[in-house]
């Protein structure tokens, strides 16, 4: 296993430190075993992570696709993985030293804030190849709502913007969410994203026919509802 520039590799190691006896794996961690999409936020760099049974030299086993180092290179420190009962799943380097620390967000999906990398994300590869609906259905007129209030109005476009499509603020929006300036959105299997200027999307995913919840759910309760 190649090690990471130490500088690089500081912002990684503070969490916690597993031994080398192979762990006992419980429910959690097995239903972990198999393939897992990797990915950033934006889920323009994508590839895989196998999850294993078999004991490794710390945790478990668990194999990433040849393209995954090149597109995170962290990768190459990681060196297995713990998911204990009611905690989080860990990536550990060799020394197993806590690398990245996801929670589940929600059935099947996990999120890992990193420093100096972003959020992480692992998806079940079944779930993460699932048809997203046709843009058509989508497209329209929305409004947020902040704790059941509207907070700003908002047309969702199918003109091409980046990598997804356009978004028009309507006047009036509450100024924390104005200054966020959403400039395009798009559909990612089963989830809505709406993305800033700057920083990460928002991610929604839907609760009825006419409305989306968004995910991680906060106490703000965040939804779009059609108009």
């Amino acid at each position: 296993m190649m090690r990471v520039a130490a500088g690089a590799l500081a912002l990684f190691i503070t969490g916690p430190v597993f031994g080398q006896a192979p762990p006992d794996m419980g429910d959690s961690a097995r239903r972990l075993l198999g393939s897992w999409e990797f990915s950033n936020a934006e889920r323009d760099r994508t590839c895989t992570l196998t999850f294993k049974a078999d004991p490794g030299p710390v945790g478990s086993k668990l194999e990433f696709d040849p393209n995954c180092v090149n597109l995170f290179p962290l990768v190459r420190a990681v060196a297995g993985w713990k998911f204990p009962e009611n905690d989080l799943l860990y990536l550990l380097d060799e020394r197993g030293k806590s690398l990245v620390e996801f929670s589940e967000v929600e059935d099947g999906i996990f999120e890992a804030p990193t420093p100096g990398v972003g959020v992480l994300f692992l998806q079940n590869a079944a779930a993460a190849a699932a048809v997203s609906k046709p843009i058509e259905q989508v497209a329209g007129d929305w409004v947020i709502l902040r704790r059941g209030a509207p907070a700003c109005m908002l047309t969702l476009g199918t003109t091409q913007a980046g990598d997804g499509m356009g978004v028009t603020v309507k006047p009036g929006c509450d100024g924390s969410i104005a200054r966020l300036a959403f400039t395009q959105w798009r559909l990612d299997r089963d989830e809505l994203m709406l993305f800033p200027a700057q920083g990460n999307p928002w991610r929604f995913e839907e609760a009825d026919d006419t409305g989306w919840r968004r995910i991680p759910q906060t106490s703000e309760q965040i939804t779009l509802v059609r108009q």
